[in-house]
């Protein structure tokens, strides 16, 4: 299948190269020429323009950091929608306001187009390796076409409804872990000022009611977890200044059907604080520096 890539980070340079994997013709184009070199000695094809990169694909794919992004690269005139063919696929794959992919999807449907939103779950390992989990909104028609290509960058798709599902599920799923990795922060600290072994604790409350994804995964204390990014002094699978932005997303979120959600603000500060005090380069679990330090 002829894929176009558009928006090569951290997350979507695995994404692309697991498509090539799957022996489909992966054309591609980010603003970073040095990521578009590296990939088309991997196998990619690479692209000096949008134009290019979506002329007569039969899927285009985009990973981008912004909601302003997502509209300026689908809706310009140099943009997707009006230089693909009317039968692409379109799938965004960035994590963004819901109101930006509706904004999109609404001149995809005038040119009769499909589209699905389909953020990721899974970190840069889970883009690495195809084993991401995408939460995928859009008619059924849309998202029957995409599922064979999210399966080859991902072990898991759920369809969560129609357009905007899928970032509505990712911006409350990334509520909870924002909010969860600050628990587990506190906890783990506290319980070591009170004196018990960090591997006792863990024993204890990874059996217990205070199990969670995150604990068993991303546990913020070192060489207890062979996931932890604290095993690796913080280096970003998940970066801080990426939480911020999600439980940014949040609070736009419950504020546009006026829902308080004074967990979520909390953590949205403490994550702003972490970033302002030159953290944001450090993985999310790093927050436990602040408690420690507090």
């Amino acid at each position: 299948m002829k894929i176009g890539f558009i928006g090569l980070g951290n997350m979507g340079s695995g994404m692309a190269l697991n498509l090539v994997k799957a022996k489909h013709d992966v054309h591609i184009y980010d603003l970073n020429k040095d990521i578009v070199d590296g990939l088309t000695k991997k196998g990619c094809i690479g692209c000096s323009d949008i134009i290019n990169t979506v002329k007569d694909r039969d899927v285009i794919i985009t990973m981008l950091p912004e909601g302003s992004h997502v509209r300026e690269v689908y809706l310009g005139l140099s943009g997707i929608i009006e230089n693909s063919n009317k039968k692409t696929l379109l799938i965004d794959c960035s994590t963004i306001d819901i109101e930006s992919i509706k904004t999109v999807g609404i001149k995809a449907n005038q040119y009769n187009m499909n589209i699905i939103d389909a953020p990721v779950s899974g970190g840069v390992v889970g883009a690495d390796n195809g084993t991401l989990t995408f939460m995928v909104g859009g008619n059924e028609e849309s998202f029957n076409l995409a599922l064979p290509i999210l399966n080859n960058m991902g072990k898991k798709v759920v369809h969560a409804g129609d357009l905007g599902s899928g970032l509505a599920a990712k911006i409350c799923n990334n509520m909870i872990l924002g909010i969860t990795m600050i628990a587990l922060s506190e906890s783990f600290t506290m319980a070591k000022k009170l004196g018990l072994d960090q591997n006792k604790f863990f024993e204890i409350s990874s059996k217990a009611t205070g199990m969670s994804w995150a604990m068993l995964n991303h546990l913020p204390v070192a060489d207890i977890i062979e996931t932890a990014a604290a095993n690796k002094g913080f280096k970003p699978g998940f970066a801080a200044s990426m939480m911020v932005k999600d439980l940014s997303l949040a609070q736009a979120s419950a504020a546009s059907v006026n829902l308080n959600t004074p967990i979520g603000s909390l953590a949205l500060d403490m994550y702003k604080d972490f970033v302002k005090q030159g953290n944001g380069d450090l993985d999310y679990t790093a927050i436990i520096k602040l408690i420690e330090d507090n």
